[in-house]
């Protein structure tokens, strides 16, 4: 019932977006955006946090005219950044922390903006990855990790914020070592089809929302690839996908690991695309803790 109920939602919506493209085609191509861009779920209410998420250190940061959450798992002073995916929130690590803390490294998470306790109606790729620089400028971490469109973030920020010398010597963005991706997708060129594809959105439409994404993110739909991104990374990298994930499908976790040379694969089966799994939880500590 509540497939039937989805389906029909989606595509009465689209319809009549559709419909307001013969009359409106901006109005029509702003309202496919925003629908594109606004998480429906993943909010937190500070009075009511996750069990996972109280008697941590919570610090806010301010980027772009809205304020984004963090919580601190106090350890050393390595850091490990956890970063989440698409209408998700930060309490999503709850069951990889108990593989981490036994590190003894600080740990910190991030609510993306719209997300847990962030501000924000609208996530993108780029936006996500602004407000990754404004963390690892500040906290350096050494090892980051992320999930789904978190992982997909934490691609285009190694693309885009290249470490940079400052005169005494310093970096301006540090260097981050060892890089997790967990079911992360890779070309923005499928992610975008398959919402025109849920709404059943004309060409008119399609064509509108290609334009707008390049004039807003300043790149060709075509070229907005995690994969090809990571072609030029040197941090080392554990990827890990799914064969049964629906929602970001196996292939995009080949083309990271085909391109990422100094990568790692992993791949599963039966965990889908939350990627929960004692094992695969396990062999990220391992391979944190490599030298």
């Amino acid at each position: 019932m509540k497939k039937i109920k989805f389906f029909i939602i989606t595509k009465s919506v689209g319809f009549l977006i559709n419909l307001t493209s013969y009359t409106a085609l901006e109005k029509a191509k702003l309202q496919a955006y925003r629908l594109f861009s606004s998480p429906r779920k993943g909010k937190l209410h500070r009075e009511n946090l996750p069990k996972t998420l109280r008697n941590t250190t919570l610090e806010t940061f301010h980027y772009d005219g809205e304020d984004f959450q963090t919580y601190i798992w106090p350890g050393n002073e390595e850091i490990i950044l956890l970063v989440h995916g698409w209408e998700s929130n930060a309490s999503r690590w709850k069951k990889l922390l108990p593989y981490l803390k036994p590190l003894g490294k600080t740990i910190i998470a991030i609510d993306a903006p719209a997300h847990g306790l962030s501000e924000g109606t609208e996530l993108n790729v780029p936006k996500y990855a602004e407000c990754l620089n404004v963390l690892i400028r500040k906290y350096q971490p050494k090892t980051i990790i992320g999930h789904s469109v978190g992982g997909a973030a934490i691609a285009y920020y190694l693309n885009k914020y290249q470490p940079e010398a400052k005169p005494n010597g310093a970096k301006l963005n540090p260097e981050i070592e060892k890089v997790v991706l967990l079911g992360a997708p890779s070309d923005f060129k499928i992610i975008s089809d398959n919402f025109v594809k849920l709404l059943s959105l004309n060409s008119r439409i399609e064509t509108q929302l290609e334009a707008y994404y390049q004039q807003k993110f300043n790149i060709h739909i075509n070229d907005f690839s995690g994969h090809k991104f990571a072609q030029n990374f040197s941090q080392k990298a554990l990827i890990a996908h799914d064969t049964e994930d629906s929602v970001v499908l196996i292939d995009e976790g080949r083309k990271y690991a085909k391109a990422w040379k100094n990568s790692i694969y992993i791949e599963t089966s039966g965990l889908g695309h939350s990627m929960h799994d004692a094992n695969l939880y396990q062999k990220i500590v391992e391979f944190i803790s490599e030298a």
